[in-house]
């Protein structure tokens, strides 16, 4: 299931868009820790396509997808 979040981002000196907090519909947030990779990709669980950011938050390894300037992660059940 797809699930559209808020995302606090900055673009660096290169025009590069950076990730730095993941905001959920609930109110909480999360920092993310590092950005270790960013590439074009399908989200095969929650359907759609867009840049993926491979993110560490809270030393696990997340999925962050941007979709035609909205944000979204895969919802797990």
């Amino acid at each position: 299931m797809k699930q559209y979040i808020s995302v606090t981002a900055r673009f660096d000196e290169d025009g590069n868009l950076l990730p730095l907090k993941i905001h959920w519909n609930d109110g909480r947030s999360f920092e993310i820790d590092k950005v270790t990779d960013i590439r074009y990709a399908a989200s095969l669980k929650a359907g759609g396509a867009g840049l993926r950011y491979t993110c560490r938050i809270a030393g696990a390894e997340k999925y962050l997808f941007l979709e035609e300037n909205r944000w979204f992660v895969d919802a797990r059940g």
